[in-house]
């Protein structure tokens, strides 16, 4: 008699106390998981702000030095390499090589040559595309 009740209490869980501790597991994922990603998303955009702002000083150094900013063509290549016919160039500008957005893809340059709004930097967000809402909205140096 000894031997069978020792048997039975060393059998295990039964399957629903396993159903009920995946249900429980499963809410506390639903719970925490859109919180999580949520912070992720607001981190990215926060680097892309960030990293706009340091793309902008280095833009502004760059005209203090040539005396304009580089030009739509030249890009943000010329923070890095020096511009053919830019003898006033005192660059790198950038430590390292231009950063791509937190999405993987590079930054849009543009020079309007217009004063007050010269430059323009963009990242189109998550989804790559103009315009957008929420992660996939513009991230801009305006």
């Amino acid at each position: 008699m000894r031997l069978l009740n020792h048997a039975s209490r060393a059998r295990g869980f039964t399957l629903l106390e396993l159903l009920v501790v995946m249900v429980i597991i499963g809410l506390l994922a639903g719970f925490v998981a859109p919180q999580y990603f949520g912070q992720v998303a607001k981190s990215e955009r926060k680097t892309a702000r960030a990293q706009i702002s340091e793309l902008e000083k280095a833009l502004d150094q760059f005209r203090l030095d040539v005396g304009r900013y580089p030009s739509t063509e030249q890009g943000l290549a010329a923070l890095v390499t020096r511009p053919s016919n830019e003898p006033k160039w005192e660059g790198p500008y950038l430590r390292k090589s231009v950063p791509l957005d937190p999405w993987g893809r590079p930054y849009v340059y543009r020079n309007t040559a217009q004063p007050g709004a010269e430059i323009e930097l963009i990242s189109y967000g998550r989804d790559g595309q103009p315009g957008g809402t929420g992660d996939g909205e513009d991230i801009t140096n305006r």
